[in-house]
C-alpha cells in the first residue's frame, strides 16, 4: 500500500503513461483525457495507482466488484473519517459467489464503516446499475467498460506485461480524465446514483442483520390478564 504522502493533489496524466504498452504517450496526447485498452495496458495498475492514492474522497459506482485488492482501498477510504466515501454496486452482481465473499468480508472487517458507506441498487427505473466509474479526490474521475475483475481488468500474470499461464483479457476500455467540468458533473451523477440506490433500500440489510431496538428503560409492559379473570370481566359485564 501507498504511503498518504503520495496523494493526488499533484496528479497528472502522464503519471499513468508507464501503465500503457509503449510506456510513453504520443507528443500529442490529451493533457485531460487518456483512453486505455484491457489485453495491452495495465488497466489493473493503473487502477490501483488511482485509488491508493486517494486521501480526502471517493465517489464510486461499480457493476461489476470482483477484485479484492481495489476493495481493499475502498475499505480503506470507508475506515477513514477524513476521506469522504460513496460507493454504489449493483444488485445483480452483488450475489455473485466471489463479490458476496467481498462484501461479507467487508462487513465482517467493519459493519459501522460498510453500513454507512455502501449501497447495494438499481437504477432509478429498477434497471441495473450499469455504471464503471468513479471520481477520485475531486481531481480526477475514470469510466468504461471495464468491470473489476481478473478478465475484465486483464490482470497482469506475469510483471511487467500481458501474457503468462491463466491469463485473460476481455476487450475493455478505461477512460482516465482530469479536466474540471467533466469530474464535477460526474461527481454530481455518482452522488444522485448512490441516492437512487438508498431511497430504493439498498440492500445492505440482506447482508448485514438488523440490529433489535432495545426496551425503553422505565417502561414496563402490560399486566397479562388470565382466562380465568376475563371470563369473569365478561360475565359480569354481560349481568
Amino acid at each position: 500500500m501507498n504511503s498518504k504522502s503520495e496523494s493526488l493533489q499533484t496528479f497528472t496524466l502522464t503519471d499513468l503513461q508507464g501503465y500503457t504498452k509503449e510506456g510513453t504517450y504520443s507528443g500529442n496526447a490529451s493533457k485531460d483525457f487518456h483512453l486505455f485498452y484491457v489485453g495491452r495496458d495495465d488497466v489493473h495498475g493503473i487502477l490501483d495507482f488511482l485509488l491508493s492514492r486517494v486521501t480526502t474522497s471517493l465517489y464510486l459506482n461499480m457493476f461489476g466488484y470482483d477484485d479484492d485488492e481495489l476493495n481493499e482501498q475502498c475499505m480503506r477510504c470507508a475506515e477513514d473519517p477524513s476521506v469522504t466515501t460513496v460507493v454504489t454496486l449493483d444488485k445483480s452482481q452483488s450475489g455473485g459467489v466471489h463479490e458476496k465473499k467481498i462484501l461479507a468480508s467487508d462487513v465482517a472487517q467493519d459493519p459501522a464503516a460498510y453500513r454507512s458507506h455502501f449501497v447495494i441498487g438499481v437504477s432509478p427505473t429498477d434497471q441495473i446499475s450499469h455504471t464503471k466509474g468513479g471520481v477520485l479526490d475531486g481531481k480526477v474521475g475514470f469510466e468504461g467498460s471495464t468491470n473489476w475483475s481478473t478478465s475484465g481488468e486483464g490482470t497482469f500474470v506475469v510483471k511487467g506485461g500481458p501474457g503468462g499461464p491463466g491469463y485473460k483479457a476481455q476487450n475493455n476500455t478505461l477512460a482516465v480524465f482530469t479536466d474540471p467540468d467533466t469530474v464535477a458533473r460526474f461527481t454530481a451523477e455518482l452522488i444522485a446514483e448512490h441516492m437512487a440506490a438508498s431511497a430504493a433500500g439498498g440492500a445492505l440489510s440482506k447482508t448485514v442483520p438488523p440490529t433489535k431496538t432495545p426496551q425503553a428503560v422505565g417502561k414496563t409492559k402490560p399486566a397479562k390478564r388470565s382466562k380465568k379473570n376475563s371470563a369473569k370481566a365478561t360475565k359480569k359485564t354481560q349481568q
